[in-house]
């Protein structure tokens, strides 16, 4: 019989470097030589850009040994490969401060999976530039921030959601249809730690009433798109996207309740994946380890 795992003695090894031989060999190997064994081993090569990619979720059978330890061990590793690398406990939670405006079914839906535990996240804060859903976030028991923004308190408004980050020690913030532009400078400062919802495949339909938009053009498909935040405008590497089939039957309102459930679904993976420490960048892609 196989022994019982131990979440708490469990880890995540991230990294990604150019391809060179013995890079599988010296990593394994060093997880053996501190008696770790290994859970779940993924791993891309891209040979368009002779980069590496690799995610092990691996566990330690010395219960003396820490992660510390484990990440000062493996530092001398990586630099002899010059990789990009992070290792974590895997029971740790990913801290995600969510930023959402008036539409609450992507907050909602994050909300709940929360609660019953379907994602590795802790929410200690939501901001919002409109109060309406204080009352939701009441309810679960999570600060809510109103912050207003205005195009003379745009720089006060970021500062202060920057405070927030710092103060509340966030990994992500989740823009969970936020209906403000972030500014370059923001974006830039908040890059890889910051993703956002987009309601199409990007980069189609851009705007407001996206959906009233796709009624007009006949469209058969509709879908919404997870990705990370760049000063580039709904241009960073894209998480997650899906899709639903619509007809000519569905009206305008049609596609906006299935353009809602299409949303929340992608979004919600997206933060999953990005928790489980599965999404590494790739350039201006993305390698996800599902």
């Amino acid at each position: 019989m196989a022994p019982a795992r131990n979440p708490e003695r469990e880890y995540i090894l991230t990294l990604s470097c150019t391809d060179t031989p013995g890079l599988v060999f010296a990593v394994t190997g060093y997880l053996v030589q501190h008696s770790c064994n290994i859970l779940q081993n993924q791993q891309f090569d891209d040979r368009l850009t002779g980069l590496f990619f690799m995610r092990l979720h691996f566990e330690s059978a010395n219960t003396s040994t820490t992660l510390a330890e484990l990440q000062a061990g493996f530092a001398h590793v990586a630099s002899s490969f010059q990789m990009t690398w992070q290792l974590d406990a895997a029971s740790t939670p990913t801290r995600a401060l969510v930023m959402v405006s008036k539409f609450d079914h992507c907050l909602n839906d994050l909300l709940y999976r929360y609660k019953i535990g379907s994602l590795n996240i802790e929410i200690p804060a939501i901001v919002s530039n409109h109060p309406d859903l204080a009352p939701l976030a009441a309810a679960y028991d999570i600060a809510y921030h109103h912050i207003p923004v205005t195009p003379q308190t745009k720089p006060e408004a970021e500062a202060r959601l920057l405070e927030l980050v710092a103060e509340h020690d966030v990994d992500i913030v989740v823009l969970a249809r936020y209906m403000q532009v972030l500014s370059d400078d923001l974006c830039t400062k908040l890059q890889g730690k910051a993703m956002n919802i987009h309601h199409s495949f990007l980069p189609s339909f851009k705007g407001g009433k996206p959906y009233h938009q796709a009624h007009d053009r006949g469209v058969k498909l509709i879908g919404a798109t997870a990705h990370y935040v760049t000063p580039e405008l709904d241009e960073g590497q894209i998480i997650e996207q899906d899709v639903e089939r619509v007809d000519h039957t569905l009206d305008p309102e049609d596609l906006v309740a299935i353009g809602r459930d299409v949303e929340a679904k992608v979004l919600s993976r997206a933060l999953k994946w990005h928790s489980e420490h599965r999404v590494l960048l790739n350039g201006n892609r993305t390698v996800v380890f599902r």
